[in-house]
C-alpha cells in the first residue's frame, strides 16, 4: 500500500481513520478532505504555496482537532492583520477573538517563540557586516507586529559578532524607557565593544522621531565616553525600517 498522509502520525495525525464509523463530533467528511487537501499541498510546496490563511488554518488543526478552523483562521487575520501580526498579538487579545481560547492563544505563542529562536540562531555569534540581512530579518521578525514599543540592544565583539540580544524593557505604543547608563555599563559587563539600537514604531511607519534621534546622541555619547561605539540604530516598523548610519543620522 503506497504510504499516505493517513499513514505519518509523526507529521499530521490522522483526522479520522479512513472508512471509520461517524461517531459524534467526527468531522464532516468535507472538513476532512480539506484538512488532507491542505496537508498534501505543504508537504508538495512547502509554505510558498500557501496564503497565510491556510497556513494558519494548519496550526489550528492540531489545536481544535474536530471542527472546520478556517473561520477562525479568518477571523484571527482580520483582528491581527496578517500572519506574523496573529502570532505577536498578546494572549488575551487572542483569546478575545471569538473561537479562540487559552490553547489557541498557547499553540500560537510557542509557534511565535519557535520562530523567533531560529530567527536569532541564523545570527548570533556572525558578523554583522556578512549578516546584515539575516540581522535585518530577525529584527523585523522580532519587532515589526508588537503592539507596544519596545527597544533592543545588540552588542557585538571585537570582531564584530553578535554576542548578546537582550531586550530593554517595553512601553507604551509611542514611548519606551532607555537609560544609556544602563546600556553600557552592560556592554562593559559582556565584554562587548560595540552595539546596536534597535527599537520599533507601533505605528507602522519606522520615520525617528526627534525623541528617537536625541535618545541616540545620548547613548552614543555615553558609548564614546567608555571608548564603546554605537553602530547603529535600526527603526523598525510594518512598512520597513530605517538605519541612522544609512540615513547619516550616526
Amino acid at each position: 500500500m503506497p504510504h499516505g498522509l493517513s499513514d505519518s502520525p509523526a507529521l499530521f495525525p490522522s483526522d479520522e481513520a479512513e472508512g471509520a464509523p461517524l461517531r459524534p463530533g467526527r468531522l464532516p467528511s468535507y472538513v476532512a478532505d480539506h484538512r488532507a487537501r491542505l496537508r498534501e499541498r505543504f508537504l508538495g510546496g512547502g509554505a510558498d504555496a500557501m496564503p497565510d490563511y491556510e497556513l494558519l488554518e494548519l496550526l489550528l488543526f492540531r489545536i481544535i482537532p474536530r471542527q472546520d478552523v478556517k473561520p477562525l483562521a479568518r477571523r484571527l487575520l482580520e483582528a491581527f492583520g496578517d500572519l506574523p501580526g496573529v502570532l505577536a498579538a498578546a494572549p488575551s487579545r487572542i483569546e478575545a477573538v471569538e473561537g479562540a481560547g487559552p490553547a489557541v492563544a498557547l499553540e500560537l505563542k510557542v509557534t511565535e517563540a519557535v520562530v523567533h529562536r531560529a530567527a536569532r540562531a541564523r545570527v548570533m555569534g556572525r558578523p554583522v557586516v556578512s549578516s546584515w540581512s539575516q540581522l535585518l530579518d530577525y529584527c523585523r521578525t522580532r519587532m515589526a507586529c508588537r503592539d507596544r514599543e519596545q527597544v533592543r540592544v545588540l552588542y557585538l565583539d571585537r570582531k564584530n559578532q553578535l554576542i548578546a540580544d537582550e531586550g530593554q524593557g517595553e512601553g507604551t505604543v509611542d514611548h519606551v524607557p532607555l537609560y544609556p547608563r544602563e546600556v553600557v555599563r552592560r556592554a562593559l559587563e559582556l565584554g562587548a565593544s560595540a552595539l546596536i539600537l534597535v527599537h520599533n514604531h507601533p505605528s507602522g511607519d519606522p520615520t525617528p522621531s526627534e525623541a528617537d534621534i536625541a535618545l541616540t546622541r545620548q547613548v552614543e555619547a555615553a558609548a564614546e565616553a567608555l571608548g564603546l561605539a554605537l553602530y547603529d540604530h535600526l527603526v523598525i516598523g510594518r512598512g520597513g525600517e530605517v538605519s541612522f548610519r544609512a540615513e547619516g543620522l550616526l
